[in-house]
């Protein structure tokens, strides 16, 4: 596959979108808070809150293909076959969709839901022998293989239950860059995981990719989101947390905007604080546009306005408010761009 980029030409994203995760358990709550902030970009909440199999790790590998994980006291670790843990994670996801249906009938327009990216799930889930599949590069492969045809059933239950919506697919790759490092801790906690050859991780990442049939976008809110490496595996977009940005990324933020890819920008804090004024919390990507040089008049075409991360962490009442947050802060860079 040459890369998602050829499923958005011409596509219309929203201005602003959620990450993922929400606080609290009732899937209609979190549907009708998502649906009502972000009328031209909803997304499907998820509800870790609600136990293992609602946290990310297990949610996703509830949606592996002949590949099965139960819970242990150290983690997720992959079993012969679909347990109780399985089961109950599938039944959160079908829940959710249920209520993501309910309120987005006759809905028409991008409609963002999240899964976790191959190389965060290599790292989050133990083989039998309790490491993790990321030290062993055929277990990757399959796991790589499992996801890719899992994603492609999730993404069609999807289309089937919003029949009007532009399906957009999420990968969160929190662990991405303490893979490509060799940062990522063994069972001991005593050794790392070799790093892992960056041309490995852009293949295994664009194969995962060609599961989608719409855009992908890959998010990270850890430090140092390797932005060309994601370009080149096929991103049409990459969602990462603002307030972690350095001048070291400017070129590379350059080089996406100029090339096309839609930068999900995490502008609001993903727990409790004070908010600053909607147009305060743009000032910095108005900024580093300047400094880039880019022209002010594509900054709310090449922008998506979010959360810096999941909002699992924050009360029910904040949760709602940064939403409300986003939507307008992004109303505020396209009524007044300079």
């Amino acid at each position: 596959m040459s890369g998602t980029t050829d499923h958005t030409e011409g596509y219309a994203w929203g201005p602003a979108t959620g990450v993922g995760s929400m606080p609290g358990g009732d899937a209609r709550e979190a549907a009708k808070t998502v649906t009502g902030s972000f009328e031209g970009f909803p997304y499907l909440a998820e509800l870790p809150a609600r136990g293992p199999g609602a946290d990310m790790i297990g949610r996703t590998a509830g949606m592996l293909v002949e590949m099965y994980v139960h819970l242990e006291p150290s983690g997720w670790r992959f079993g012969d076959r679909p347990g109780r843990d399985t089961r109950r994670a599938r039944s959160w996801l079908g829940e959710d969709l249920d209520a993501l249906e309910e309120f987005t009938q006759g809905y028409t327009g991008p409609l963002k839901v999240q899964a976790v990216g191959p190389w965060t799930l290599a790292a989050g889930l133990e083989l039998r022998g309790g490491e993790a599949a990321l030290g062993d590069p055929g277990a990757v492969r399959d796991l790589a293989g499992s996801l890719a045809e899992g994603l492609r059933a999730h993404l069609a239950e999807v289309r089937r239950r919003v029949p009007g919506a532009r399906v957009v697919l999420q990968l969160d790759e929190p662990s991405l860059t303490a893979v490509l490092r060799g940062q990522v801790r063994t069972a001991s906690g005593y050794r790392t995981y070799r790093a892992v050859d960056r041309q490995v991780v852009e293949g295994t990442l664009r194969d995962v990719m060609g599961a989608a049939d719409g855009p992908v976008v890959v998010h990270s809110c850890a430090p140092d989101v390797p932005f060309a490496l994601l370009r080149r595996a096929g991103a049409a977009g990459v969602s990462f947390d603002f307030s972690l940005f350095t001048e070291r990324d400017e070129e590379a933020i350059g080089e996406a905007v100029e090339g096309g890819t839609q930068l999900f920008a995490g502008i609001v804090p993903g727990t409790d604080t004070v908010l600053s004024d909607p147009a305060g919390s743009v000032m910095g990507v108005r900024t580093l546009w300047r400094r880039l040089g880019l022209n002010p008049g594509t900054l709310a075409e090449s922008l998506v306005i979010t959360p810096s991360c999941g909002l699992a962490g924050a009360s029910p009442a904040y949760a709602r408010a940064a939403l409300a947050h986003c939507a307008r802060a992004a109303r505020s860079l396209a009524d007044n761009p300079e």
